[in-house]
């Protein structure tokens, strides 16, 4: 291993904290023991009923659809090295127990858990690693609780797999992946009856009380920073709402108004930070079809008590808002403008697993449509094009030197990472003026900083970058929605959006300008031909003026 290998693997492990250190020796050091469970009964009756928003990904339990790629699984193909890990971990989640419509195909439901049984006996594969056992035992309680009668060896299995999951709880990773093992170990002990499943009940518990409090900040964003992993733990929070009042255990009835005063805060967030279409930018590691939308929520919080917020009233022709313990901003201009911004850090210190290099970057929509976008995410794993698509060479911000602001590496580790500083953020009525820097190129050798300053007025966007110290090339990029074409006309750029109006880019102090072919990844397995504008400066200062107006 090189010397610059070693270093950022050295900075990556200085922000662990000491129980991911303890607890990912452990877990190397010993082996998982599963005894099966011969035996077990519900505590209670419980009917679940819920909204759905997953679609079904397979029709006769053989051939399976996820991530954009097809398969066929045999009895024997359930851990088949073909397919990537992901898209194995899809497959075991079961998450077609609670599609959309399963409840008119009993059969089909009933077949899928007697195979994953039959052909995964535990404790090897990967169904029984601690993630996806948390998201299968969910959605098993969920399909259990909603069935006439149960037959002993689906009760058996589920008390086998939450003894499975107790034992590999991920202290070592922390993060959503925490949270997700204790919302299982709170389903699968308020389900079971019997001491394991009190014992199960209080750990979840236990661990839910810290985590709700550290994941979910004041604002109301999960803390990860990702708005697709936001709306995914805020689906969790609403099962957990909806678990507490359907379920008569006083322990979970004690929590509600905290766990609903948490839904509540993080739609909030999320309304702030969608943009017209009702989607989520790509901040982060963020794509469509993964997590449940907006609307989703709404109607999953609607279903609870005091869980729906009412909407939010803004002041003036501009709303403008920074969430200051996130990070993000949305300004809305009104008529379906609207300019997300990030200036936030890159997730928690200990865990910035789902981290891009987008420090400082924006995407902005213009009457209602999607103009410039961040590049999004169609994988995981190690690759080239994972890490491309992590680099803040995908962003909407500024390049240095061909380095990213934080040192994403692997598939989700990051080394030396940017903190952006907000300077100033100025809301008046007709205008809105936001400065910020990072110190993400400080690392460089030419110690560099980048300064960006957003003014927005109506029908005009002025970007001030200053790239402060030695360097060399600085690259500003704006990525086209490919839906929009843009034309380089006597220097300017610009787009023609049917009737609706005309979006012109222009640059100021930059040495050269140019449009680019690229790839926009809205879904996993997704790649979409897009354009993308980049302008190159060695002066240490660009101006880019966006400006817009409607067809008369």
């Amino acid at each position: 291993m090189g010397l610059k290998r070693i270093g950022r693997l050295v900075s990556t492990l200085r922000y662990l904290t000491a129980e991911q250190v303890i607890y990912r020796l452990y877990y190397r050091a010993r082996s998982l023991r599963v005894v099966p469970v011969n035996e077990a009964t519900p505590r209670s009756s419980i009917r679940w009923a819920s909204p759905g928003f997953i679609q079904p990904s397979t029709t006769d339990g053989i051939e399976f659809s996820f991530l954009g790629a097809k398969g066929r699984i045999d009895d024997s193909d359930w851990n088949a090295t073909q397919y990537s890990k992901l898209w194995l971990y899809n497959l075991h989640y079961l998450d077609d127990l609670n599609a959309v419509g399963i409840d008119e195909q009993n059969v089909l439901a009933r077949a899928l858990v007697n195979r994953w049984i039959e052909a995964n006996p535990p404790p090897s594969g990967n169904g029984w690693e601690p993630y996806p056992l948390s998201l299968r035992i969910v959605n098993l309680v969920k399909w259990f609780a909603r069935q006439e009668a149960l037959e002993r060896h689906w009760l058996a299995s589920l008390a086998t797999q939450m003894q499975a999951l107790a034992k590999q709880v991920e202290y070592h990773i922390l993060g959503n992946h925490l949270f997700a093992n204790a919302k299982a170990l709170v389903f699968g002990g308020s389900y079971l009856a019997g001491p394991d499943a009190d014992r199960w009940l209080a750990n979840g518990l236990k661990i839910l009380d810290r985590e709700v409090k550290e994941q979910f900040l004041e604002d109301g964003a999960h803390f990860e920073l990702s708005p697709m992993y936001h709306a995914t733990l805020l689906w969790d929070m609403c099962d957990l709402v909806n678990l507490a009042e359907r379920v008569d255990l006083p322990e979970l009835k004690v929590r509600l108004p905290r766990w609903r005063a948490t839904v509540v805060q993080g739609l909030r967030w999320l309304r702030s930070i969608q943009h017209p279409d009702g989607g989520v930018p790509f901040f982060n590691d963020a794509a469509f079809g993964i997590a449940p939308t907006l609307s989703d929520l709404e109607v999953y919080a609607s279903r609870l008590k005091g869980c729906l917020p009412f909407p939010d009233v803004g002041e003036g022709s501009f709303d403008a808002r920074y969430h200051a313990q996130s990070g993000y901003a949305s300004i809305d201009l009104g008529a379906g403008n609207k300019a997300l911004l990030d200036l936030a850090r890159v997730g928690p210190d200990y865990q910035p697993g789902h981290a891009h290099a987008d420090t400082l970057s924006f995407e902005l929509s213009l009457f209602g449509q999607r103009i410039f976008v961040n590049s999004g995410t169609s994988q995981y794993g190690d690759d080239a094009e994972r890490h491309r698509q992590r680099s803040t060479s995908a962003h909407n911000t500024v390049e240095v030197d061909g380095e990213s602001s934080s040192e994403v590496w692997s598939g989700f580790r990051v080394a030396r990472r940017a903190y952006p500083v907000l300077e100033l953020f100025d809301d008046q009525s007709d205008k809105v003026l936001i400065r910020a820097r990072h110190t993400g190129y400080l690392r460089l050798k030419g110690k560099v900083l980048h300064r960006r300053e957003w003014s927005f007025e109506s029908g005009h966007i002025q970007v001030l970058d200053k790239v402060e110290g030695e360097h060399g090339v600085a690259v500003a990029r704006l990525y086209v929605h490919p839906d929009i074409r843009f034309t380089q006309e006597q220097g300017r750029f610009i787009a023609r959006l049917g009737g609706e109006g005309c979006v012109t880019v222009e640059f100021k102090g930059g040495e050269s300008s140019r449009l680019v072919r690229s790839t926009w990844h809205p879904e996993f397995g997704a790649s979409i031909e897009n354009q993308c504008i980049e302008s190159i400066f060695r002066n240490g200062a660009l101006v880019t003026h966006i400006y817009w107006s409607a067809s008369v």
